[in-house]
């Protein structure tokens, strides 16, 4: 499926400057065998930051340069380690970093700051300026053009820097597209340490997710089957769950990626055991469990019918309770560096008139996702959430014209995103290697203005 629209192509043309159309830019997304980075990146840092060098030494392992200053080539990618900056001069000193960078960022180009826990901070305004950090990116990411994004990762102090591996790597790909302007977590790595044979190749960027069985609800159509051929195309075994009713399209999605298909309604009382019980006997394991199943049953709070509303939290918010409850039972079949991915809505953070039912189901999902991540950490594995914006999906496009124009354009991309852009979310989270995030919602929107 493709983002371009009317308005899109024609603000592509000579004569879109004529009648002042604003460019919407054309986002570079992962293609199987592309660089992961396509140019030079600037890597510096700002007081006693530990992240540069080992950037630098990834950046020259993909090869391409590693520059510490603006040239006259454009940029790929600038990442500035401010980790260590603690004072208003440090903030300052990046200033002058940043400001002349972002004038050679190229198309599609990648800005990631590296900053300190503010809670962390030894003095107000050592917390000072690492929060300020937060009001810094989402700022450049409403400044930036040609489908650059900008985002801010904040480390734990007691993370080495190997537990940012996953994340950098995400955020300079191309594989991030359309999250922008997001503020992401980045802890000490939960569970045990396990054998390198074990563990995603950090290198192998073609197939991330060989060896992991991957599960993922809602899989017949829509952003579920998006999910399922993206984690497929990574590596990984897929079990594609859908209702009995969805029957055809689950069995079209799991014959495309050389998956298994489960019939299975997930809010009935059975349905976590029947689910674990098919992947202990079936695939021995699980290591990735994919939360994507939602239904909508929209109305106005005040015509909202009774089973209007029961539905949508049972689909959207109960089963994934009780599955995950389910996961976290001993003797679950979920392995080591297990990972939960929930999928939320922007609907959850913003809101939306006629949604009460699913927004409430959506930033339940949020709770959930933050309430459940200690227990998942006790048992080696994390739980997170991704908030998707305006997709473009059959769904979004039965929208009244006027909807979904102001769907589209309320974000720094001007555009809708792509249902790969939530599975290539969902397949960073979904990695061994991304065992430092946990609890964390990331929302795919192209940093949308609404709820922001």
């Amino acid at each position: 499926m493709s983002s371009d629209d009317l308005l899109t192509t024609l603000s592509r043309t000579p004569i879109a400057k004529q009648f002042g159309l604003p460019t919407v830019p054309k986002l570079r997304r992962h293609s199987p065998g592309d660089p992961l980075l396509a140019g030079p990146v600037l890597v510096t840092s700002v007081g006693d930051g530990r992240f540069a060098k080992p950037i630098t030494a990834f950046v020259e392992e993909q090869g391409q340069n590693a520059v510490t200053e603006p040239g006259e080539e454009k940029l790929h990618g600038v990442v500035v380690d401010l980790s260590g900056a603690t004072t208003l001069a440090d903030l300052a000193a990046a200033q002058q970093i940043l400001s002349p960078a972002v004038k050679k960022l190229g198309p599609s180009g990648r800005l990631l700051l590296l900053g300190a826990e503010p809670s962390g901070a030894s003095g107000a305004e050592a917390a000072a300026v690492a929060q300020s950090l937060e009001g810094l990116i989402r700022s450049i990411g409403k400044e930036l053009r040609f489908g650059a994004t900008a985002n801010l990762l904040v480390v734990d102090g007691d993370a080495a820097p190997s537990a940012v591996d996953s994340s950098v790597r995400f955020f300079l790909s191309a594989r991030s597209a359309y999250v922008d302007g997001q503020v992401v977590h980045v802890g000490v790595p939960v569970g045990p340490t396990l054998d390198p044979a074990e563990v995603d190749d950090p290198r192998g960027e073609e197939r991330p997710l060989a060896g992991r069985v991957a599960v993922v609800t809602g899989a017949a159509r829509g952003i579920g089957a998006a999910i399922a051929d993206t984690l497929a195309r990574d590596g990984a075994s897929v079990v594609a769950v859908d209702v009995p009713a969805a029957g055809e399209g689950l069995a079209r999605t799991a014959n495309r990626i050389g998956g298994t298909a489960l019939q299975l309604d997930i809010t009935a009382d059975d349905a976590p055991q029947r689910l674990l019980d098919h992947l202990a006997e079936r695939h021995g394991g699980v290591d990735l469990v994919v939360h994507n199943a939602g239904i909508t049953r929209d109305k106005l709070l005040a015509n909202m019918t009774e089973d209007r509303w029961n539905s949508v939290l049972a689909v959207n918010l109960g089963a994934q309770l009780t599955i995950n409850e389910a996961l976290l039972a001993p003797g679950s079949p979920l392995r080591d560096a297990g990972r939960i991915v929930c999928v939320s809505s922007q609907s959850g953070i913003a809101g939306n008139r006629g949604q009460t039912n699913y927004a409430s189901s959506k930033a339940g999902v949020i709770g959930m996702v933050r309430a459940m991540a200690p227990r998942f950490a006790e048992r080696g594995a994390t739980i997170n959430a991704v908030a998707p914006g305006f997709i473009e999906t059959e769904m979004t496009g039965r929208m009244p014209i006027g909807t979904r124009e102001a769907g589209r354009r309320v974000n720094s991309l001007k555009q809708g995103g792509l249902p790969v852009d939530v599975a290539e979310t969902i397949g960073w989270l979904g990695r061994a290697e991304s065992g430092g995030l946990n609890g964390q919602v990331v929302r795919v929107c192209g940093q949308s203005m609404l709820g922001a």
